[in-house]
């Protein structure tokens, strides 16, 4: 072969001196997006990130599930595929939300604007946390088409509940995510030995990390100090200075003393959509929709609270089975993979939502990052629902009984049939 012919064949790329240029055009998932992540912040700040609770077996759960159903593609013709679904009356792009995660600008200077910028240009949904470090004015004023939802601590204090709805309401948030999940704070021991508590403690190992990261410290001592200007119920003023108290919220702590209760009192205050997100309870799913709630987030809290918990997987099937299509249902807690999605919409999920993959990409190259995590679910779900031969989320939500196998019990079926062979 000619040197001019072998030129044709050999495609030769240039140095990229831009970090993030290089995570961008050389991180192919999530993981290459989380091993990125790593590289960059502080450890404390990574396993406060990365980590779950005790043992993480419920981190762990979490990814094994998936593997534990198995993809039966089907011969025939394939348009598309369609990716476009509904979501609480609205039209997304994807099956897919970005889910509340508090004190973003932990993990990047521009925090819970970056984020809200990606979800825009992706045209999907964006929960607020109540712990979010940017006013929920500043994100609807910038992006005004943003379907906006807004993450609700439960009261039983009339007036601030009235205050709270009324600054959500004017502030164009249209859906209310009301967590469940966090009645104690999970013990995350990775955070303790780390000095990752209310308030945060400087070990030796901690000031180690910190000259091993300088571009990160860097930046987040060059950026306004970190407040929470969604806590107060009627307006954004908030204190700079972080307390103790404010540390065990942003830890994951809440009010222990609230019920079903506050969730109806809530239903007839609010006009607008409610999603229930933290339980992995059927039953619980059941009386949900009997109060009226539009939709249920199935979520452990990603591992971070109760170990040796249900997956939301594990549940979906029967919380579908109990509320028919009386109410919507999405799945969190360790979603990585397009085929992730298809699999949870097989199994009864109207959507996926995410919190640390996109965390993920945004630590790795910020708003550019979060909207290259949502392009890689994308194109993996189109990719995955060709190749098992569905064409639209209507096609998958209606056949998923013909494209997954439980492989757990497969070795069941097998010897089920063999015996009825030999008798």
């Amino acid at each position: 072969m000619k040197f001019s012919e072998a030129k044709q064949l050999i495609q030769v790329k240039a140095p990229v001196l831009s970090r993030r240029r290089r995570v961008l055009a050389n991180a192919f998932n999530v993981e290459e997006y989380r091993k990125s992540a790593q590289r960059v912040l502080p450890a404390g700040i990574f396993d406060y990130l990365d980590g779950g609770s005790e043992d993480e077996v419920t981190l762990r759960r979490n990814r094994a599930v998936f593997d534990s159903w198995a993809l039966m593609p089907s011969w025939g013709p394939v348009s598309g595929p369609d990716t476009g679904t509904a979501i609480l009356g609205k039209t997304s792009a994807l099956p897919l939300t970005l889910t509340p995660t508090g004190a973003t600008r932990l993990f990047h200077p521009e925090g819970e604007l970056a984020v809200a910028a990606a979800a825009a240009r992706a045209h999907i949904p964006y929960g607020l946390a109540g712990l979010s470090t940017v006013p929920m004015e500043t994100i609807a004023a910038s992006h005004p088409d943003l379907d906006r939802w807004f993450n609700f601590g439960l009261t039983s204090d009339a007036q601030a509940l009235k205050d709270k709805l009324a600054r959500c309401d004017a502030a164009g948030f249209t859906t209310l995510i009301v967590g469940v999940d966090t009645r104690a704070l999970g013990a995350r021991e990775r955070d303790l030995h780390n000095g990752f508590t209310a308030p945060p403690a400087l070990t030796l190992s901690t000031i180690t990390d910190i000259a091993r990261r300088p571009s990160w410290w860097i930046n987040f001592l060059k950026s306004d100090g970190i407040s929470f200007p969604n806590l107060d119920p009627r307006s954004p003023a908030a204190t700079s200075v972080v307390t103790p108290s404010m540390w065990q919220h942003i830890l994951g702590h809440s009010d222990a003393t609230s019920g079903w209760n506050e969730l109806v009192a809530l239903r007839q205050a609010w006009h607008g959509k409610i999603v229930l997100k933290g339980c992995v309870n059927p039953a619980d799913v059941e009386k949900a929709a009997r109060i009226g709630l539009d939709a249920v987030q199935l979520s452990n809290h990603g591992g971070r609270q109760l170990d040796h918990m249900l997956s939301p997987m594990d549940v979906l099937q029967e919380s579908r089975q109990r509320v028919g299509d009386s109410m919507e249902i999405y799945v969190d807690s360790g979603i990585r993979r397009g085929s992730d999605v298809l699999k949870a919409l097989a199994l009864g999920a109207d959507a996926c939502s995410i919190g640390r993959a996109y965390l993920y990409g945004l630590v790795a190259a910020g708003s550019p990052g979060v909207g290259r995590i949502i392009e890689i679910f994308g194109d993996e779900l189109r990719r995955t629902m060709t190749l098992v031969g569905v064409s639209s989320i209507s096609e998958l939500k209606a056949r998923g009984g013909e494209i997954l196998r439980d492989i757990r019990h497969s070795g069941e079926i097998l010897e089920t049939k063999v015996s009825g062979n030999t008798l």
